[in-house]
C-alpha cells in the first residue's frame, strides 16, 4: 500500500529530541520523540509500505515486525493515511454530511471528542512517545478522566504506569460535569477526579446536616449521570486528609476540620455502594503512605485545595506578575518534594492503576502456593520440632514472631477473598503432619493450618514437577498461580521452568503488605461462593477422587445426589456473582462477553430481555450459583458456568431450560472460539441446537413458551454422562 503524513497534521520540533504532531481536525496531540519526527518526516510524501522497509530501517535501527507495528500505530491515528488529500477531506466531509444542517461546530467537537486521546495541555506533563511506546503489542485499555487539574496532570503518569504493568492505556481527560463525554468516546472504565463541592466542606453546615452534604450530593449526581451513559466501572476518588487545622488543637468534635474530610470519605463510600459497579479510589490512604507534607498544598496555598506542593515549582513565570515578578528562593519547597515536582502524579497513578486492575481483574490470581520450611515458619520443622518456639513469657504477638503470624493472617485473608491456598516442601508429610501443631495459647485464628490448603504436595520431589501437578489437578493456567519460596535456587528454576508463574519470597518483610495489597490478589466484591471457594474446590476434588474410584459412571453420578435449582433473576435482584462469573469464567464461557451489574439489571428489566441464573449441589458441598446466561431479541448472547460442575450435566439442563422459559419460539446462540473455551463448543449441539450456513445455532421449540415452568427436573443418568476438568475458570 502508498502511505503518506495525513495533510491534517502539523510537525513541530518544540524542544530536543521532542517533537509534537497535531492533527487539525480531530486535534490530537501527540509528543514523539526524534526518531519517530523523522519517520514522519519521511512520510512527507507517498512511500510503499512494506516495501520501504530498507529505507525506513536507516531512520529506525528496528526489524521489520518493530517498523510494521510504528506504522500501524500511526495509522490507527490517522497520522499517516492511504487517502490523497482530495480523499482525506471527503471521508471528514462524508463522516459530517448525515447531520448537514446542524450547528457545524457542535459536529466537528463531537468528531473530535470521539478520537481524543490525552488531557488538556496547561495541565499535562507529557514524556515524549518513543518507537516502543507507540509499537507496544500489549492489550489495549481505554480510560476516560474526568475531572480538573489533578486527574489532567496525571494523564502520562497512567499512561506510565499501565505500560510498566504491560498493558497499552489509552487515556482521554475531559471537564468533571462533561457527562455527556461517556456517551460518546470509546471507554473501558472511567475515572472521576476530586469534585468542585469539597470546597463547601470547610463551611458551617444547614442546622440538622453534615458539613459533606453537598459535596455528596455532587458525587451523588456524577455517579448517577455517569451510570446513564456507561455501564463501565467507574472510579472515584476520595479526599486526601487535611495536614493542617486552620484552628489547630481546637478543632474539635465531629466537625473538627480533618474529621470533616474523614466522614466525606465515609460518606462517599457508603454512596458507592448504592450505586452498581463504582469503586473508590482510597487517594487519603495512598499520599499518608508516602507522606502527606511532600504531597498535600493545604499547608501552603488554602485549605481545600488539595492540590501538589510540587505544582508551585510547575507554574509558568508569567503567573508571577501577580506578586509583581518577586518571589522566594524555592530551596525548601524543592527539599519538601525531594527535588521531583511531580512526586504526586505518580504516586496517584499507581494507586488509580492499582484500582482499575482490580476492578476489571486483569492479570488475577487464583492460587497462592506457598513453601513451608523457612517460609510460612523459621527454619526447618523436623529439627526445630514445632512451627514456633513462642509462648506469652517470651515476647508479645508483635515482636519477632509477628512477621509469621502476620503472614499466615494474610494468607488467611486471600483465603477469604476466594483465592485457594496450596503448599509445596521438600519434606516427609507424615512429619509435617504429626509437628504442625499449636499450643492453645496461640492466636489459632491468625494461623494457617493443613486444612486451609485445597492441595499440597509435602515429598522430596523436585518442585518444579509438584507444581505442574497442582496445576493440572486443579486445571488452573499457569499464569493465575504465585509462588512464595525462601529459596534462591528455588525459586530460579520456578522462573526459568515455569515463566507464567509469578515468584515471591527475596523480602520476607515485604510479603504480608504485598499479599494484602496487590491489585491481582484483590477482588472487587466478596460473594459467598467467593468466601467458600477453598471448601468448593475441596468438594471438587473430592468428587474427582470418588468417580476414579467408582465402578460404573451411572453410580458414581447418582451418588451425588446432584440437586439443581433455575431462576430468572429480577431487576431488584444483587447481580454481583453473575457479573463475577461473566468475568472470570474462561473454560465454559460461549462468546467471552462480559456484563456489569449495572448492565444485567438493566436486562432483567427489559421487556425483550431475560437473565437466568443456576445453582446447584451436590453431597459434597452447596455450590451455590454456578451459572448464568442473558437472552437478548430471542439470542443467547451470554452463556457461562463454573467448570466446577461440569461433568454433572447441569449444563446440558440449563441450555434446555433457559429455551424453553425464553418466550420465544426460535432461539439463536452463538460460540466464539477462543483459546480455552473448548468444553463450551459443543453445548449448543448437544441440546438440538441446529448450525446455520450463517455461523449461527438456532433452536425451533414446538412448545408454547408460556407453559414451560421454572421448577427444573433432576437430571437423567444420560445427560449426567459428560466428563471435564476441575474449573480452569477464574471465578472458581
Amino acid at each position: 500500500m502508498r502511505l503518506r503524513r495525513s495533510s491534517f497534521v502539523h510537525q513541530i520540533d518544540v524542544a530536543p529530541n521532542s517533537v509534537l504532531l497535531v492533527h487539525a481536525i480531530s486535534q490530537l496531540k501527540l509528543k514523539v520523540d526524534e526518531e519517530l519526527g523523522r519517520l514522519m518526516r519521511y512520510f512527507s510524501e507517498w512511500r510503499e509500505f512494506p516495501g520501504a522497509f530498507a529505507e525506513i530501517a536507516k531512520l529506525l535501527p528496528y526489524d521489520e515486525q518493530v517498523q510494521a507495528g510504528v506504522v500501524g500505530a500511526l495509522l490507527e491515528r490517522d497520522l499517516l493515511t492511504e487517502r490523497s488529500p482530495e480523499e482525506e477531506l471527503a471521508a471528514v466531509a462524508a463522516r459530517l454530511g448525515p447531520t448537514h444542517g446542524r450547528d457545524p461546530e457542535e459536529l466537528l467537537d463531537r468528531y473530535r471528542r470521539e478520537l481524543k486521546e490525552g488531557a488538556r495541555d496547561y495541565w499535562t506533563v507529557k514524556a515524549a512517545q518513543t518507537v516502543q511506546d507507540v509499537c507496544n503489542g500489549r492489550p489495549r485499555l481505554d480510560l476516560i478522566v474526568f475531572g480538573d487539574c489533578d486527574v489532567h496532570m496525571e494523564a502520562d503518569f497512567l499512561r506510565r504506569e499501565a505500560e510498566r504493568r504491560g498493558f497499552d492505556l489509552r487515556v482521554a481527560a475531559t471537564a468533571p460535569d462533561d457527562f455527556a463525554f461517556a456517551a460518546e468516546h470509546k471507554h473501558d472504565a472511567v475515572l472521576l477526579g476530586a469534585l468542585h463541592a469539597r470546597h463547601f466542606i470547610t463551611q458551617t453546615p444547614t442546622p440538622g446536616g453534615e458539613p459533606h452534604d453537598i459535596y455528596i450530593a455532587q458525587a451523588r449526581n456524577a455517579l448517577l449521570r455517569l451510570r446513564e451513559k456507561t455501564a463501565a466501572p467507574i472510579l472515584i476518588d476520595n479526599l486526601p486528609e487535611p495536614t493542617v487545622q486552620p484552628l489547630g488543637l481546637a478543632e474539635r468534635g465531629r466537625h473538627g476540620h480533618r474529621t470533616r474530610f474523614r466522614s466525606a470519605n465515609v460518606a462517599l463510600a457508603e454512596l458507592a455502594e448504592a450505586v452498581p459497579d463504582v469503586y473508590v479510589v482510597d487517594v487519603a490512604a495512598a499520599l499518608a503512605a508516602v507522606g502527606n507534607i511532600a504531597l498535600v498544598d493545604d499547608w501552603q496555598v488554602g485549605f481545600t485545595h488539595m492540590g501538589s506542593p510540587g505544582w508551585m515549582l510547575q507554574r509558568p513565570e508569567s503567573e508571577k506578575a501577580a506578586v509583581h515578578g518577586l518571589m522566594p528562593e524555592m530551596d525548601n519547597l524543592i527539599r519538601i518534594v525531594d527535588g521531583d515536582p511531580y512526586i504526586r502524579e505518580a504516586v496517584i497513578a499507581r494507586t488509580h492503576i492499582d484500582t482499575l486492575v482490580a476492578a476489571l481483574g486483569l492479570g488475577r490470581k487464583k492460587c497462592v502456593i506457598v513453601d513451608l520450611d523457612n517460609t510460612l515458619w523459621p527454619g526447618v520443622l523436623a529439627e526445630t520440632g514445632a512451627p514456633f518456639g513462642w509462648e506469652p513469657s517470651v515476647s508479645g504477638v508483635f515482636s519477632f514472631i509477628g512477621l509469621y503470624f502476620g503472614l499466615h493472617e494474610a494468607l488467611l485473608c486471600l483465603k477469604k477473598r476466594g483465592i485457594v491456598l496450596a503448599c509445596v516442601s521438600k519434606n516427609d508429610e507424615a512429619v509435617v503432619r504429626e509437628l504442625w501443631k499449636y499450643p492453645d495459647c496461640y492466636p489459632r485464628e491468625r494461623l494457617l493450618t493443613l486444612d486451609d490448603f485445597v492441595t499440597y504436595r509435602i515429598n522430596w520431589n523436585d518442585k518444579v514437577d509438584n507444581i505442574r501437578s497442582i496445576a493440572e489437578e486443579l486445571g488452573f493456567a499457569y499464569d493465575t498461580f504465585l509462588f512464595i519460596d525462601d529459596h534462591p535456587v528455588e525459586r530460579d528454576r520456578v522462573r526459568q521452568f515455569l515463566p507464567d508463574i509469578e515468584v515471591w519470597g527475596e523480602d520476607p518483610f515485604a510479603l504480608r503488605r504485598a499479599l494484602l495489597d496487590d491489585p491481582r490478589l484483590q477482588v472487587p466484591r466478596l460473594t459467598d461462593e467467593a468466601v467458600n471457594r477453598t471448601q468448593l474446590v475441596k468438594a471438587q476434588l473430592g468428587r474427582r477422587r470418588l468417580q476414579a474410584a467408582a465402578a460404573e459412571e451411572q453410580f458414581y453420578l447418582a451418588s451425588l445426589q446432584v440437586q439443581t435449582r433455575i431462576e430468572q433473576v429480577m431487576p431488584d435482584a444483587k447481580f454481583d456473582r453473575i457479573e463475577e462469573l461473566f468475568r472470570r469464567t474462561t473454560q465454559f464461557n460461549a462468546t467471552g462477553r462480559q456484563f456489569t451489574a449495572a448492565r444485567l439489571a438493566s436486562l432483567a428489566a427489559s421487556w425483550n430481555a431475560r437473565v437466568f441464573a443456576l445453582y446447584v449441589s451436590d453431597r459434597f458441598a452447596d455450590h451455590g450459583l454456578v451459572g448464568a446466561a442473558v437472552i437478548e431479541q430471542g439470542e443467547v448472547t451470554g452463556l457461562v458456568m463454573s467448570c466446577r460442575v461440569l461433568g454433572m450435566g447441569v449444563e446440558h439442563q440449563f441450555v434446555r431450560h433457559i429455551v424453553g422459559a425464553a418466550g420465544s419460539a426460535t432461539i439463536a446462540a452463538r460460540i466464539v472460539p477462543t483459546a480455552r473455551n473448548m468444553p463450551v463448543r459443543h453445548i449448543y449441539r448437544d441440546t438440538g441446537f441446529v448450525l446455520g450456513q450463517d455461523g449461527v445455532w438456532r433452536h425451533e421449540s414446538s412448545e408454547d413458551p408460556t407453559s414451560v415452568s421454572l421448577v427444573p427436573a433432576e437430571p437423567s443418568a444420560r445427560e449426567l454422562g459428560t466428563q471435564s476438568q476441575l474449573g480452569a475458570d477464574t471465578a472458581d
